[in-house]
């Protein structure tokens, strides 16, 4: 039965009852009406529309619960589905709006996927272009200064060893961006060496005071999986030095069951009622490339704040690959 006859019938059946009622009772209606007539009817009326608003209800609160669903629902937080329930088109819009769901998200991580893949490529390609023709360029400047500060007359000299220093300066600030757009240190010496590396780079870089910890025995990553987990460690150190006038951040790495799991935490201002910005919607984007979740919250004591992400890790997908 269509959801049109179910509803026209309830009605249908509700008028009928209260027809039957006034044909077949002791109710009469005068002219004019008396005050018993106007309660008995008055009683009858809520009555009916009672009756019709329960069944109504009952009928259509799959309904109800499928837009409060459809008004929750966000893509970079994947949630539970609507359950299917209700008659038969009720639960045929249910059904088909989780399966809406599912090719959203299915399209929204395959498209993340092609971005991300591309801005990899594009920052690995700018960092090899900084490297070989700026760093280059740079290094080749420094030696002719040297030539010539080793020729000039001491007043010019000094102004050209300063000169000197600035232009290494620039050299190894170029360095600098160019290791962060491209981790080589991650291929080379893996995450552990990596996550050390980057928390030194920042604790060098007069922010806060940055701690980190990372548990021996973790789990065997993919190269995609610790490319996901260095990235978002980078994203939440920068946040912390940008935004949260911490003095002190930590990142901790360690296994759980089914995983590992990434912590960055600080001691600054938190993120109160802040809306999130393009950083962290990009963590929850890398995140979904690997099945993980991002929680971001107050710091333990409800002070600063804590970013964490879940890894789960499949050991027989593993052990398989060591096969």
């Amino acid at each position: 039965m269509t959801l049109f006859w179910r509803i026209f019938l309830l009605n249908a059946s509700v008028l009928l009852a209260a027809t039957a009622l006034l044909l077949l009772g002791p109710v009469t209606v005068s002219t004019p009406v008396l005050l018993t007539e106007a309660l008995i009817l008055s009683c009858g009326l809520v009555a009916m529309l009672v009756a019709n608003a329960a069944l109504l209800r009952f009928g259509l609160a799959p309904l109800e619960r499928l837009t409060r669903a459809m008004t929750t629902t966000d893509l970079l937080r994947p949630g539970p589905r609507p359950a299917v329930s209700g008659h038969r088109e009720v639960a045929a819009l249910i059904s088909a709006y989780n399966t809406m769901l599912d090719r959203l998200e299915a399209e929204r991580a395959a498209s993340s996927a092609r971005a991300l893949s591309a801005q990899e490529g594009e920052r690995r390609r700018i960092a090899q272009e900084l490297h070989d023709e700026v760093g280059q360029s740079l290094t080749a400047v420094l030696l002719e200064l040297k030539g010539v500060a080793d020729r000039a007359p001491e007043p010019l000299r000094a102004d050209l060893l300063r000169v000197q220093e600035t232009t290494r300066d620039s050299l190894d600030e170029i360095r600098r961006i160019a290791r962060r757009l491209r981790p080589g240190v991650l291929a080379e010496l893996g995450l552990t060496s990596a996550l050390r590396a980057l928390v030194g780079e920042f604790a060098a870089g007069g922010g806060p005071v940055v701690g980190h910890r990372v548990d021996a025995g973790l789990p065997a990553l993919d190269e995609e999986t610790e490319l996901v987990l260095y990235r978002v460690a980078q994203e939440g150190l920068t946040n912390v030095v940008r935004h949260a006038d911490a003095g002190r951040a930590d990142v901790e790495l360690h296994a759980v069951p089914g995983g590992v799991e990434l912590l960055i935490r600080d001691d600054g201002r938190g993120v109160g009622d802040a809306p999130e910005g393009a950083g962290l919607r990009g963590m929850r984007e890398r995140a979904l490339l690997v099945g993980a979740e991002v929680g971001v919250g107050p710091g333990p004591g409800g002070r600063g704040t804590e970013v964490r992400l879940r890894v789960p890790v499949d050991p027989e997908a593993h052990r398989r690959e060591a096969r």
